[in-house]
C-alpha cells in the first residue's frame, strides 16, 4: 500500500521524516513537540494545502503531540491524515495511514542514497597474469554516483545536517575535480539543496556536463595558479561559501567525515570480502581520505597490512613539488589535513603515460571501464606485486569509471596529440631528432623564455639561437604542458616595439600571445605538416611534456634529406 501524496508533511521533532513520506510530500515542516499548533495553522493558511500529513515517532510524547496537531489542523479546516504504524484512536475526520508498506517486503531501496557502498571485488587475473600474488580490484565506480566519492559525500552531508550546519533550501559549495561534486549533487537532488562547484580547468567537459545534469552550477578556475591564489578553485569556493546566505562548504580536504567514511565502510567491506587475507591495499591519493580511512581500519585488524599510495609524478605525496600533471582526481600541491602520512607505508610515483596506458589496458583486458587514476593505482599495484608471494593479497581501489574521459585518454587523437602513442614511419620524433643532429647540440631542444623576463631578453634569445618564435613558460624543463603559458615571435616583438622604445623593458608576460599548438612525439610527419599549414610552429609533446619545437623550415629540411 503506497502512502498518499500530501502537500505538507508535518514532522514532530525529534523524529525524522520517513523517506517514503518525505519523497512524496511537496513540503516538509518540522515542529517541536512542545510547540502550539497556532503558528502552524497560520503557516498552512498561507499555503492552502490540499492534504496535510502529520507524523511523529513511537515515543509517547511525540506520538501524543502528532495526534493533537492532526486534530487541530483538521479542526482548522484542512484535510488531514495521520501517519502511524501503531494503533491510534484518531478523531473523527482524520484518516490514519501506515508508514510502512504492510504487504510482502520488496527488495527496493528508499532512495539512491541507500545504495552507496557495498561495492564488489573482482580479480584482475589478466592484467596481473605475471604476478605471483592475488590482485583484486574494489569496484567503487559501481556506487550510484559512479565513484568512491559517494561515500564521503554522504558522510559529510549527514554530519552537517546533524550539526545544523545546513538546512532545507541551503546551498552546498565545494571545490572538486568532479567526482565529489557528483556525489554531493546526487545527494542534494534527493535532499533539496542547491549546489555550486568550482573545478580546475583540466577537468574534462564530460565531468562538467555531468555535474550540470544533476542541477549543479559549475565555476571553472585555472589549474596553473597556486592554492592560495584568489583565482584558484579552492579560493573561489571559499569566497562563494562566505557570500551566499545559508551556504555550506563540506571541504573534503579538511572534513574529518571524509576519512571516517572509509574507516567505517570501505575498510570493513574489504576486510570482510577478503576474509581478512588482505596484505596490501593500493589507492590513488587525492584528498587522502580514502587511503587514510581504509588504512586506519585495516591496521586495527592487522598492523602488518601494507598501505600503498599511488601518486602522479609531480605531486607532493611522492616527493614532487606540486607541478602539473594530466591525470585527474589524485595528487596534490599541498598537504590536506585529511591525509595521515603515518598510515601510509609507501608511495609509488606514476607517470601520466603509465597511468593512461594502464587504464586502457585494464579496460581492454578485464572489461572494467576505468579512468586515468585507476591506471595510476593499478600500475602501482603491479609494481608492488612483483616482489610478493602466492599468499599475498593485493587490493587496488578503482575510484571511478572511464565515462568522464572519453575525449581524453580514450580518444586516440588526444592520446597521439599528447605524445602517449607512436605511429609507424616518420614521426615528429624523427623530425625533431634530425633537427638536433643538424644543429649538433648547439641549441637546447626547447628554447624558451619566462613571463617575467623583459622583451629585450626575449629578443636576445631569439637572436642567440637563430629562431623565430619560442614558448613562454613559468618553470624550467622538464615541463608540464600546463606550465606553457604563451608564446612570442620575432613578428610579434617587432610589432610591439616599433615606435615604442619603452616596450623593450616590459615583461614578456604583458605582450605574449597564446601558446603554440601541439603535436605528439609519435604523430606522423604528415600530421605535423598539416598543423604547420595553419601555424608557423608547433610544440612537440612526449607523454604530455613539451620537448621541442618544429617549424616549417625544420620539416622542409627533413623532407629534403629523406
Amino acid at each position: 500500500m503506497q502512502p498518499p501524496r500530501v502537500d505538507v508533511l508535518v514532522v514532530v521533532e525529534p523524529s525524522a521524516a520517513p523517506p517514503v513520506l518525505a519523497a512524496r510530500a511537496r513540503r516538509v515542516v518540522r515542529v517541536p513537540a512542545v510547540q502550539s499548533s497556532a503558528s502552524l495553522v497560520g503557516e498552512l493558511r498561507g499555503i492552502i494545502p490540499g492534504l496535510v500529513g502529520v507524523v511523529g515517532d513511537v515515543s509517547a510524547s511525540s506520538a501524543a503531540t502528532a495526534l493533537r496537531i492532526a486534530e487541530e489542523v483538521h479542526r482548522a479546516g484542512f484535510p488531514t491524515v495521520l501517519f502511524s504504524d501503531d494503533p491510534v484512536a484518531a478523531p473523527a475526520g482524520v484518516d490514519v495511514h501506515p508508514i510502512r508498506d504492510p504487504g510482502p517486503a520488496m527488495d527496493a531501496a528508499y532512495s539512491v542514497v541507500d545504495l552507496v557502498g557495498r561495492t564488489p571485488l573482482v580479480r584482475l587475473d589478466r592484467v596481473g597474469r605475471d604476478l605471483p600474488c592475488h590482485l583484486l580490484a574494489k569496484l567503487e565506480q559501481l556506487n550510484p554516483g559512479g565513484s568512491v566519492k559517494d561515500r564521503p559525500a554522504r558522510a559529510m552531508l549527514d554530519a552537517a545536517e546533524a550539526e545544523g550546519r545546513i538546512a532545507s533550501g541551503g546551498t552546498v559549495v565545494e571545490p572538486t575535480s568532479g567526482n565529489t561534486g557528483v556525489g554531493l549533487a546526487m545527494l542534494a537532488a534527493v535532499r533539496g539543496y542547491r549546489c555550486i562547484f568550482t573545478v580546475p580547468d583540466k577537468v574534462s567537459e564530460e565531468k562538467r556536463q555531468l555535474l550540470r545534469a544533476y542541477g549543479a552550477e559549475v565555476v571553472v578556475c585555472p589549474t596553473t595558479v597556486p592554492p592560495e591564489h584568489a583565482a584558484s578553485y579552492y579560493s573561489v569556493a571559499e569566497r562563494l561559501a562566505e557570500e551566499i546566505p545559508g551556504a555550506f562548504q563540506p571541504n573534503q580536504y579538511r572534513n574529518p567525515a571524509n576519512p571516517r567514511a572509509h574507516e567505517e565502510t570501505t575498510g570493513p567491506e574489504i576486510w570482510e570480502q577478503t576474509a581478512g587475507r588482505i596484505t596490501h591495499f593500493v589507492a590513488g591519493v587525492g584528498t587522502g581520505g580514502t587511503i587514510t580511512g581504509v588504512g586506519r581500519f585495516l591496521k586495527t585488524r592487522n598492523p602488518a597490512v601494507q598501505i600503498v599510495g599511488a601518486d602522479p609524478e609531480g605531486s607532493i605525496y611522492s616527493g614532487g613539488g606540486g607541478r602539473p600533471y594530466l591525470v585527474e582526481g589524485i595528487g596534490e600541491d599541498f598537504w590536506p589535513p585529511t591525509y595521515d602520512p603515518s598510515v601510509v607505508d609507501r608511495v609509488v610515483p606514476v607517470s601520466d603515460r603509465d597511468s593512461f596506458l594502464t587504464a586502457r589496458r585494464v579496460t581492454l583486458e578485464e572489461g572494467v571501464f576505468v579512468g586515468g587514476s585507476t591506471g595510476t593505482a593499478v600500475w602501482a599495484a603491479l609494481e608492488v606485486g612483483r616482489s610478493l608471494g602466492p599468499d599475498d593479497v593485493v587490493v587496488v581501489l578503482v575510484p571511478d569509471s572511464g565515462r568522464g574521459y572519453l575525449t581524453k585518454l580514450y580518444d586516440d587523437a588526444w592520446m597521439a596529440d599528447h605524445g602517449f602513442v607512436r605511429a609507424h614511419g616518420a614521426t615528429a620524433e624523427t623530425v625533431l631528432a634530425a633537427k638536433q643532429a643538424v644543429r649538433d647540440g648547439r641549441i637546447p631542444p626547447l628554447v624558451h623564455v619566462h613571463p617575467d623576463e623583459t622583451v629585450r631578453t626575449a629578443i636576445a634569445i631569439l637572436d642567440e639561437y637563430g629562431v623565430s618564435q619560442v614558448p613562454v613558460v613559468k618553470a624550467e624543463p622538464p615541463l608540464a604542458l600546463a606550465e606553457v603559458v604563451g608564446s612570442v615571435s620575432d613578428r610579434l616583438l617587432l610589432e610591439r616595439t616599433l615606435g615604442h622604445p619603452e616596450a623593450f623593458d616590459q615583461p614578456v608576460g604583458s605582450v605574449m600571445e597564446p601558446p603554440l599548438v601541439t603535436v605528439g612525439l609519435g604523430e606522423t610527419a604528415e600530421h605535423v605538416a598539416e598543423r604547420l599549414q595553419a601555424f608557423p610552429a608547433v610544440v612537440v609533446l612526449d607523454g604530455g611534456h613539451p620537448v621541442g619545437i618544429l617549424t616549417r623550415s625544420d620539416l622542409l629540411s627533413y623532407f629534403e634529406r629523406n
